[in-house]
């Protein structure tokens, strides 16, 4: 699973409008990133996440947060 996890962020990194990637699990523990993301964000993803899945009433619904700014 680590190597699955480790090749999609890489993959998601070879994006050029991408500077970081972060995926956690539901505790905000942070299983791997990438670029200008580090541990210390990974509670803030998480919560950002979890308030993302309560858009949906579809259970399977997976959150994806993307943050973006004009300024890189």
């Amino acid at each position: 699973m680590e190597g699955t996890l480790e090749q999609h962020l890489e993959d998601t990194m070879k994006s050029p409008a991408v500077v970081g990637v972060l995926c956690t699990d539901s505790q905000g523990l942070n299983l791997g990133c990438r670029g200008t993301l580090s541990d210390e964000h990974a509670g803030v993803i998480s919560v950002l996440a979890q308030q993302a899945a309560k858009l949906t009433s579809d259970p399977t619904d997976t959150p994806v947060v993307c943050l973006e700014s004009d300024s890189g």
